[in-house]
């Protein structure tokens, strides 16, 4: 029996004619994933060696480990570093990515704390004042590919005596004073999962310039090949996570060709900043003073504050109507009903509650074209007016 979104082949048919991620698979990926399923190795090993090490250099780091997802990579980065129940991690509710639930998946507690208004990441001030006696770690992002002040958290860090772990997840590419993100924490972590620009299936990474924690997160990403005729159960009870040599060889070739990946998505921005322009009281995307490159993960724009979330929703759907995918930017991780018995003024968390209401991830990938990008601003301005807003669209 055929699912609503098979064809007569049972492959997956959009309900969309424009889609939100559409990854930029060449002739040369199929043939790098023919080659390893005509191999004997399909499980992790040398490509995955092979993609661990590229990225590793990529970011300019010592040591990388690939894993099945950045979700449960953060929960391994959490365990490897002693973390876990009974400790308080702080990190951002604003998130589009589902990372922060790998601080539930250790054991450890969230603790949310608020934004800076412009870049959408974590507010160093913020987060010093959520800081208490079980406090462990921050997990800073750099959020839709704007990097985080990270001068102000290293020293933030430092100060407490705590870990900080970099969530790129949204952004690869991106740089901060001269370096790539990726840089600046003790562990960061990266994603290969759709919408990004680099799309290995669902995968991610961890990399740091620590030893021994890299030793101590590949025993917790999974046994080694020798270990598994063993029934002696080891010091580690592992994830059983690793990244298959399938998943590498398209990261591989999708890594070599990340260059020119993100500099199509930038034509695709510069593309939707013309049409945006069109819109009264239009301001440009946002970029702090310190950061030398954005390389935006969705193209996000925020309505103004005459918009609640109801007239959101309502725009989302009038785009869905003229089958343009589309979606909240986020739906922040203190309103899920895994984190239910957090409680939070909304003056904790009041910039957090007040963007993540109004915020719109529109379609953002190499395959749009200047027609369908202007469609799609138009559809979104039209929806607007009809809420009975006005145009009042705000980067």
């Amino acid at each position: 029996m055929l699912t609503n979104n098979e064809d007569g082949d049972g492959r997956y048919q959009s309900p969309f004619t424009i889609l939100l991620s559409d990854p930029d698979i060449s002739t040369a990926e199929l043939e790098a994933v023919e080659s390893v399923l005509k191999s004997p190795r399909l499980s992790a090993g040398p490509l995955t060696e092979a993609f661990e090490g590229a990225f590793a250099q990529y970011v300019g780091r010592r040591y990388a480990v690939a894993v099945g997802s950045a979700t449960v990579g953060l929960a391994i980065a959490l365990k490897a570093s002693g973390i876990g129940p009974g400790d308080e991690v702080i990190a951002a509710s604003f998130s589009f990515r589902d990372t922060a639930h790998g601080i539930a998946l250790a054991g450890a507690t969230p603790v949310f704390a608020d934004i800076d208004y412009w870049s959408g990441t974590l507010a160093p001030d913020k987060v010093e004042a959520r800081i208490g006696p079980r406090t462990r770690a921050i997990v800073v992002g750099n959020t839709n590919g704007h990097p985080a002040p990270w001068q102000h958290f290293r020293e933030l860090a430092c100060k407490h005596g705590l870990m900080l772990i970099e969530d790129s997840t949204e952004a690869i590419g991106s740089l901060y004073q001269g370096k790539p993100v990726g840089s600046f924490g003790d562990c960061a972590l990266f994603s290969f999962s759709q919408p990004g620009p680099l799309v290995c299936g669902d995968a991610g990474i961890l990399v740091t310039d620590d030893l021994d924690l890299t030793s101590r997160l590949r025993g917790h990403r999974a046994r080694r090949l020798d270990e598994r005729r063993s029934v002696v159960l080891g010091a580690i009870v592992p994830f059983q996570t690793p990244l298959s040599d399938l998943n590498a060889a398209l990261g591989l070739v999708q890594f070599q060709r990340i260059d020119a990946i993100l500099a199509r998505r930038k034509e695709v921005e510069a593309c939707y900043s013309r049409y945006m322009q069109s819109f009264e009281g239009i301001k440009p995307p946002y970029v702090a003073p310190e950061i030398d490159l954005v390389h935006w993960f969705l193209y996000v724009v925020h309505l103004g504050t005459r918009f609640s979330r109801s007239s959101r929703d309502a725009i989302l759907q009038d785009l869905a109507t003229e089958r343009v995918e589309a979606v909240a930017y986020c739906c922040p991780l203190h309103r899920q009903h895994c984190y239910s018995g957090t409680e939070y003024r909304k003056s904790d968390i009041f910039v957090t509650e007040k963007l993540a209401d109004r915020a719109i991830a529109l379609p953002f990938h190499g395959h749009l074209t200047e027609d369908q990008v202007g469609f799609i601003v138009k559809t979104a301005k039209d929806a607007s007016i009809n809420v009975g807003a006005g145009a009042a669209i705000y980067l």
